[in-house]
C-alpha cells in the first residue's frame, strides 16, 4: 500500500474521533471555543512529534524560507476561516444545502492544486473524485427532503456561498500545506510534513488566541478550565494532523482530500454497528458511490 494512502486513512479515521470528542466538548464550550482547543491543546505534542522525528532520523531542524512561511500563513488561516464559516452553517436551521456544497472541496482542490503547483488529476482519478462528489452529496441529503433541482436551484443563496467558500477554503489550506512542505527541499517528507504542521498550529493558534481575547475571553476560560477534554481532543487532532500533512507531503492534495472522505463511511459505521443506528436506502448507495470514487483513485 503505498504511504499516501496509509497516512490519509489514518488521518481519516483519527478525525472522526476527533470529532466525537469535540461533539462532547461542545456541550460545555461554545463552538469556537470547541475549535480552538484542537489547535492549542494539538501544538505540544505536533512539537513533541517533530522533535522525535528529528532525533531518529538525524536531520538537521528545516531551515524555512519566506515562501514557506508564506504558504503557512495563507493555509492556516483559510483552514480557520472555513472552520468559522462549517461552524456557522451547523448553527443554521437548513443546513443541509450548505454542508452539501462545502463536499466540493475535493474538486477546488483539483483545481487550485493545478494553478498553484501543477498538480495534474489523471482521467481515471478524475472520474473517481466526482463518482466519491456524487456519493458525499447523497450521504449530505439522506435523511432531509431537499430535491436535487432545489439543490441546484438554491446555488446562490448565502447558505449555499458559505458552503462554497467554506469548501474553497479548506481546499486552498490543502494545497497551501501541500506547497509549504514541497518547500522544504533538503529534508524528508516525514520531517517537512512534522515542521509544517508544528508551524500551523503555532500560528492557528496565535491566531484564535488574538481573536477570543478580543471577542469571546469567555470562551478562552473554559478551554483552559476544561483541559482535560480538551486535552483528548488535541491528542487526536495532532495523529489526524500527522496524517493529512504527510500525506500532502506525498501526494495530490485533490486525491488525499477525495480519498479522506471515507471518514463518512467510518461515522456511518460506528453509527451502525456501536449505537446500532439502522441505514437507510440513500445512505446505502452513497457510501457504494464513495467507496466505488475512491477505489477509482486508488487505482
Amino acid at each position: 500500500m503505498p504511504l499516501w494512502i496509509a497516512f490519509t486513512l489514518l488521518a481519516a479515521f483519527a478525525q472522526n474521533i476527533r470529532s466525537a470528542l469535540q461533539k462532547q466538548l461542545a456541550a460545555d464550550l461554545t463552538a469556537t471555543g470547541a475549535s480552538y482547543v484542537r489547535f492549542l491543546y494539538g501544538l505540544p505534542f505536533a512539537a513533541l512529534y517533530l522533535a522525535v522525528l528529528l532525533g531518529a532520523t538525524g536531520e538537521p531542524l528545516p531551515a524555512p524560507d519566506l515562501a514557506f512561511a508564506g504558504w503557512i500563513l495563507l493555509g492556516g488561516a483559510a483552514q480557520v476561516v472555513a472552520a468559522v464559516l462549517l461552524v456557522r452553517i451547523f448553527a443554521l436551521r437548513v443546513f443541509t444545502v450548505g454542508t452539501t456544497y462545502s463536499k466540493t472541496e475535493t474538486v477546488q482542490a483539483a483545481v487550485i492544486g493545478f494553478v498553484v503547483l501543477g498538480d495534474q488529476v489523471g482521467p481515471l482519478a478524475l472520474v473517481g473524485i466526482l463518482v466519491s462528489l456524487a456519493g458525499v452529496i447523497a450521504l449530505s441529503m439522506a435523511r432531509t427532503a431537499l430535491m436535487p433541482r432545489n439543490l441546484v436551484a438554491s446555488l446562490a443563496s448565502p447558505v449555499a456561498l458559505m458552503g462554497i467558500g467554506c469548501g474553497a477554503g479548506f481546499a486552498i489550506a490543502s494545497v497551501c500545506y501541500r506547497a509549504a512542505a514541497l518547500s522544504l527541499e533538503a529534508n524528508g517528507f516525514a520531517v517537512s510534513a512534522a515542521m509544517t504542521l508544528a508551524c500551523t498550529l503555532l500560528w492557528q493558534s496565535v491566531l484564535m488566541t488574538g481573536w477570543l481575547i478580543w471577542r469571546d475571553r469567555a470562551s478562552l476560560r473554559q478551554s483552559f478550565q476544561r483541559w482535560r477534554p480538551s486535552l483528548a481532543v488535541g491528542i487526536a487532532s495532532v495523529i489526524g494532523s500527522i496524517g493529512w500533512f504527510t500525506a500532502f507531503a506525498l501526494e495530490n492534495a485533490a486525491y488525499v482530500k477525495a480519498l479522506g472522505q471515507i471518514e463518512l463511511v467510518f461515522a456511518l459505521l460506528t453509527s451502525a454497528l456501536i449505537f446500532r443506528e439502522r441505514t437507510n436506502g440513500p445512505e446505502l448507495a452513497g457510501i457504494g458511490l464513495v467507496v466505488a470514487g475512491l477505489v477509482l483513485i486508488v487505482l
